[in-house]
Parts: C-alpha cells; sequence; structure tokens
C-alpha cells in the first residue's frame, strides 16, 4: 500500500470543499494519507522534509502558487509529486495534461508515471511555468481573491483589462548568448513550461522536459497593438513584429529601477534577474 503526504491548500478555489471527495479517492484506490495542511504556503517545503520518510510520494491539491510554494520541498526530498488542480489557472496541470475532474486527477496519481521534468530559476526563486515582468505583474496586483473565486479563469481576462489600458512601456536590457538587446517593452515573459496565466502558452512547442527556457518580448507603444497579439498569447505563435522570441538555457534582464518579477502568479523577486534552466530537477506523475 503506498503511503503519500497528502496537503490540500485550504484557501484554493476549490480546497476546503474537495477533501472529503480526495480522500475518498485516493483511500479507494489503496493510498494511505498523511494529511497536513498549513495556512501559510512558505511551510510547506518544511512539511514536505519533515515527513519525506514517512512517505513514498507527494499529493499537492491546489492552484499554480500552492505547487509554486512546494518546489524546494520537492526538491530537497525528491519524492514524486502527484498534482490535484484546484486552483483558478492550474496551467502546470494543463502543461501536464493531468484533466481538472478530481477523480480522473486521482486515477492518474494511482496508475500514471513517473517524469522528470525542469525547472526553472531566476535569482534563488524557482518556478515550474513563466517568470515574466511588467503587465503580468500588474495583472497579479489587480486580481483578488474574490474575483477569482467569483469568475474563475475569466477574472485574469477582465484584470488584464483593466491593466491594459493604464500599460506603459519600460526599457530593459537583455543578456542572452553574449549579446545584449536593450528593448522598450510592456511585458517579458521567460517560460520553462508551456501554460501560464489561465491558459496561455509561452511558445506553441515549449515543454517543461526540453531543457530549455522560451522568452518573448512585447514590445509595444500603445494599448491598442496588444489587440491582434491576443490570439498568439493564446497559441503561442507569434508574429515577428512587435515581438521578440529568444530561447536559451540563461537570461540576465537589467531595468534601470528594480522591477518585480511574477513566478507561476506569485511576486517573488526582482531585477536584475538571472534566469535558468535546472534539467531534470524534480519527478511528477502525469497520464
Amino acid at each position: 500500500m503506498p503511503s503519500a503526504l497528502l496537503l490540500v491548500n485550504p484557501h484554493s478555489r476549490q480546497g476546503q470543499k474537495s477533501l472529503p471527495l480526495i480522500k475518498h479517492h485516493l483511500e479507494g484506490m489503496g493510498f494511505k494519507l498523511l494529511q497536513k495542511s498549513s495556512e501559510h504556503p512558505r511551510e510547506i517545503p518544511d512539511l514536505i522534509c519533515h515527513h519525506q520518510y514517512d512517505v513514498d510520494l507527494v499529493i499537492i491539491g491546489g492552484g499554480d502558487g500552492t505547487l509554486n510554494a512546494a518546489i524546494t520541498g520537492i526538491v530537497r526530498t525528491q519524492l514524486p509529486l502527484g498534482i490535484l488542480p484546484l486552483g483558478t489557472a492550474n496551467d502546470l496541470a494543463r502543461t501536464l495534461e493531468i484533466p481538472p475532474r478530481l477523480e480522473e486527477a486521482c486515477q492518474i496519481i494511482a496508475k500514471g508515471k513517473h517524469r522528470m521534468i525542469d525547472l526553472g530559476k531566476v535569482n534563488e526563486q524557482y518556478f515550474f511555468n513563466v517568470a515574466s515582468l511588467g503587465l503580468s505583474v500588474d495583472i497579479t496586483n489587480q486580481l483578488t481573491k474574490t474575483a477569482k473565486q467569483r469568475w474563475g479563469v475569466l477574472a485574469y481576462a477582465i484584470a488584464a483589462c483593466q491593466v491594459l489600458l493604464k500599460s506603459r512601456p519600460f526599457t530593459a536590457k537583455i543578456h542572452h548568448q553574449g549579446e545584449v538587446f536593450t528593448v522598450k517593452t510592456v511585458q517579458i515573459a521567460i517560460g520553462n513550461g508551456r501554460h501560464y496565466g489561465g491558459g496561455m502558452t509561452i511558445v506553441h512547442d515549449a515543454k517543461i522536459h526540453d531543457q530549455r527556457l522560451d522568452l518573448y518580448s512585447l514590445e509595444i507603444r500603445h494599448w491598442w497593438e496588444m489587440i491582434p497579439l491576443l490570439p498568439s498569447l493564446r497559441s503561442g505563435r507569434y508574429p515577428k513584429k512587435r515581438v521578440r522570441l529568444l530561447e536559451g538555457t540563461e537570461f540576465l534582464i537589467e531595468t534601470k529601477k528594480p522591477c518585480p518579477i511574477n513566478t507561476d502568479g506569485e511576486i517573488t523577486v526582482e531585477t536584475p534577474a538571472k534566469f535558468e534552466v535546472i534539467p531534470k530537477a524534480l519527478k511528477v506523475i502525469v497520464p
């Protein structure tokens, strides 16, 4: 009987109300569960490390922010990670093709396969999906817990519209493979995974195990120039005009003043920032 440390974020969009159903499904599939909870995401790594010898895997129920908070504990212990998508955007689950229905997600944890995936790292902060500066930081600041609970993924679009109307380009230097690009941009995003922001795509062929980072810079001057780019943000296929695309294993970004950086939906670090890929950093359970 496999034993699992079960961590469910009680504040996630579906967290608390889903817990009895989660336990019912997982115990019915033969798991011995050690259930723990934390009011503060920063405590999650310590919980994982404390119980690493008591369990065979870690199961986390929550959104991308909860999963991001757990990264250091998973990296330290190298326990396999099972994911139950209970957040608003669930972009990591989307990247890994884990379905939103709880019973199906539990079946994947019980019967799926283990895959080693990469992590992104900006300064000392790990991320699964995307790290970005510019519009996405303003959108995160605009989003409220109430809006996400009420509107779900649509809350991202509402916040984006509100932010876009007030957006102003900023200047940044992108250091990449010995070259320096000075850009006037409204957003720079560096992706390790495929999806972010409620289903947007960093680049159409991005994979979370391809051992590379993908960067785009939206170099527009006026908010209305974003309108024709909206389909590209969903598909990850961009026109060469107004969008700079780069790929590699390492980037350095500098700005005149420190700019906050969003990692997996949480504002965590600021520029100057070194971005790097950490290949095959941890093991997840996928379909």
